[in-house]
């Protein structure tokens, strides 16, 4: 099993994450992009958009997921340094009901623990755990099958 990192921002809300029940598990490592805090991404895969599509060939490296708004988000890979791999996940419409008054969300705009768990389903790691405490799992399973990513 790769290993996962979380790298979230400083402002984003835990109450509003969708990966804080996984706070707990043994593997996967959060950090809180703070002030003044770097992390080297060498080695990683890092999801991103407008990369080339994360494939079965990708596993190996560790996983490393920013937590963040999209508004958010160019601060936070500030905080990055090194050479990293990046790499997108299949298009497909998050089942997490958000609206935001400020911007657009992208299309492939997933909720952090629908990245993660897609990005570990594409990597040949199934683990339907990660979706145990998820409130729109069953409606995010059937966006899958629908892709035909989830048998």
């Amino acid at each position: 099993m790769c290993p996962v990192s979380v790298i979230r921002h400083q402002k984003e809300r835990r109450s509003k994450c969708s990966l804080t029940a996984l706070e707990e598990r043994e593997d996967i490592t959060f950090y809180k992009a703070n002030q003044g805090w770097s992390f080297d991404v060498t080695g990683f895969t890092v999801l991103a958009l407008n990369a080339p599509e994360l494939s079965v060939a990708d596993a190996g490296r560790p996983l490393l997921l920013l937590d963040s708004t999209w508004r958010l988000l160019p601060q936070l890979q500030t905080h990055l340094y090194g050479c990293a791999v990046s790499r997108t996940l299949p298009a497909v419409d998050t089942a997490y009901p958000r609206v935001s008054k400020l911007t657009k969300d992208p299309f492939g705009g997933l909720a952090s623990i629908e990245a993660l768990y897609l990005a570990k389903l594409v990597l040949g790691e199934r683990d339907d755990s990660l979706l145990e405490s998820y409130y729109w799992r069953e409606e995010f399973w059937d966006i899958l099958r629908g892709k035909n990513l989830l048998a």
